[in-house]
């Protein structure tokens, strides 16, 4: 038999690697483990997406043993849970799905080598993206740091045929008895969170919408909120695609800008920590705990920020509208450090990915890719009249707005403004000089 590895791709049908498995001609045994490196950085012990996972196991467990398989679930180090499968002479091989973050890269190399060690292969696929960061380039083979022509380069290169799905298995599944039993969510230190997750459906009439809508935070189908499902794989980025191919060009636009910041994590795997953009990392950023709790808990005095960290906290999602203008507000209002909020987007969104976490707030704050300019500066009373005119969004989660019970603004914004313009002007004109 041949193990299949499933991370980043809990589902049967369109699965790169499951697929090649399966058509390798051997028995397909499937394996999910709970990786403590992983799961050991979490603070909470009700995160909602360690609950997310488990329940879309028991699904995968369920569906598998309809066609007379099993799946093995098992915790701890991936690498010794390796050990042992590569030795075993009854396993011929591993499949798994690529996955491009930095710890990820450097666990699969060291997994790889066990299995080239016992004189098996392992087989890596590409499946969480359309295209690998390898794929597109520069002709000089650097890689691109602005997305207008990555994305014609990429455009350049698509074509259908690469976003067809691959077959479903419908049996060939080893069908030993799992010898391992499932570890509950208790024995690894969680308790369950029954928060509840968009259904993974593609919306035809939210793609056919998306472009004249998707900026409006208070409209239920003005986005798919489907981005949980494509962290963990429960709906193939393809599907998505071919959806949204040809005649919803804007929502797939959306998709290469993942692709882009996959790429860009791939070639600056230090991004979650340094500056792309080294002369940004000579900006002096405020150190007011006072402002970050306010920022956090949504009590900073400006409705669409509060409106945004609020839902964020209840749910898990925020809109990608105000997104941009909470971590703006982060970066350029209060003048926070954007690690500081990347880490706490890190801990709350259901859907966090680290690739477009770190592109987007690297974005925010100036110092990325492609970045926003630093004297680009969201107002978010402009934002809020301009895309929560009724303010449905803001009162669905700041209750006591226009009352007296609604926080004071802690910072003012002219002078905010005025101050990051300043403060950022000052830091980059320090790098330049050499200082």
């Amino acid at each position: 038999m041949v193990l299949h590895w499933f991370r980043r791709d809990l589902r049967l049908e369109d699965n790169a690697a499951l697929a090649k498995a399966h058509a390798s001609g051997h028995p397909v045994q499937p394996v999910f483990i709970f990786d403590r490196a992983i799961l050991d950085r979490l603070e909470d012990t009700e995160d909602a997406r360690v609950s997310f996972i488990y329940r879309e196991l028991t699904r995968l467990k369920q569906e598998i043993a309809a066609q007379g398989g099993h799946l093995w679930v098992v915790y701890g180090d991936p690498l010794d849970w390796h050990r042992q499968w590569a030795s075993d002479a009854s396993i011929k091989g591993l499949y798994a799905n690529r996955d491009y973050e930095p710890y990820a890269g450097q666990r699969d190399t060291a997994v790889h080598a066990v299995y080239q060690a016992e004189g098996k292969e392992a087989k890596w696929l590409k499946d969480h993206v359309m295209k690998e960061p390898k794929e597109v380039l520069k002709d000089d083979g650097n890689p691109y740091t602005v997305f207008t022509p990555y994305a014609r380069k990429w455009r350049s290169q698509f074509v259908p045929e690469q976003i067809e799905a691959y077959p479903t298995p419908t049996g060939n599944w080893n069908t030993q008895v799992s010898p391992y039993e499932w570890p509950t969510l208790d024995s690894m230190g969680f308790t369950q969170n029954e928060r509840q997750i968009p259904a993974r459906t593609i919306l035809t009439n939210t793609l056919a919408q998306y472009e004249a809508k998707r900026n409006f935070p208070a409209l239920p189908t003005g986005t798919t909120r489907l981005g949980v499902h494509l962290r963990f794989g429960t709906l193939s980025i393809r599907a998505l695609a071919r959806s949204a191919y040809p005649e919803h060009g804007k929502f797939l636009t959306e998709l290469i800008w993942r692709d882009f910041y996959q790429m860009i994590l791939y070639f600056y795997p230090e991004s979650p920590q340094k500056a792309i953009k080294p002369a940004y990392d000579r900006i002096e950023w405020e150190r007011s705990e006072e402002h970050f709790v306010a920022w956090c808990k949504g009590k900073t005095g400006y409705p669409l920020v509060d409106a945004g960290m609020r839902e964020l906290n209840a749910t898990g999602f925020m809109h990608n509208r105000v997104r941009m203008v909470v971590a703006s507000f982060l970066t350029k209002h209060l003048l926070l450090d954007w690690r500081l909020g990347e880490a706490y987007f890190a801990a709350k969104l259901m859907d966090f990915d680290l690739a477009s976490n770190v592109g987007g707030w690297q974005w925010a704050s100036g110092s990325g890719c492609d970045a926003a300019p630093y004297f680009r500066i969201f107002n978010p009373e402009s934002q809020l009249e301009k895309f929560d005119k009724q303010l449905t969004y803001v009162k669905r989660w700041v209750p006591e707005y226009g009352t007296p019970y609604y926080a004071k603004p802690i910072v003012e914004h002219k002078m905010a403004r005025e101050r990051a313009l300043a403060r950022y002007k000052e830091g980059l004109a320090s790098s330049s000089a050499g200082l």
